[in-house]
């Protein structure tokens, strides 16, 4: 096999300011500033680079589109206790809990929204 991991990925957004508060303030992510004032989303070993539409670093994806990804999340917690974080923070659930099949295996998720409409799953591992 010659890919052994995800190190970014890029999310293009129309409203930084709405992102960064999602992923940092909701989801828990920390924010990195590196570069000439480039911003990305770390958590694990993993980071989202953060380009604003019309302002994007090249190279760029063909067509960067706000609202156009799907990301699955692992938490590091339960999910009933992301359920209720969620709850308190008042940011709606689309759909869930419900079972899925991750990369892994079994997992247990939740979908919601951010600020750009990007589909947000946010799973825990089940047992095998």
């Amino acid at each position: 096999m010659m890919i052994d991991h995800l190190d970014h990925l890029v999310l293009t957004t129309v409203d930084e300011a709405a992102c960064l508060r999602f992923y940092v303030d909701v989801l828990g992510m920390t924010l990195e500033r590196f570069g000439e004032g480039r911003k990305a989303l770390t958590f694990g070993q993993q980071k989202i680079n953060v380009h604003v539409k019309g302002h994007e670093i090249e190279p760029k994806a063909h067509t960067p589109v706000p609202g156009a990804l799907d990301l699955c999340f692992i938490a590091s917690r339960p999910l009933d206790d992301v359920m209720a974080t969620l709850k308190a923070k008042a940011v709606a659930i689309e759909q869930g809990p419900v079972a899925r099949t991750g990369a892994m295996g079994p997992i247990r998720s939740i979908y919601l929204r951010d600020p750009d409409l990007n589909l947000i799953e946010i799973s825990e591992v089940l047992p095998a």
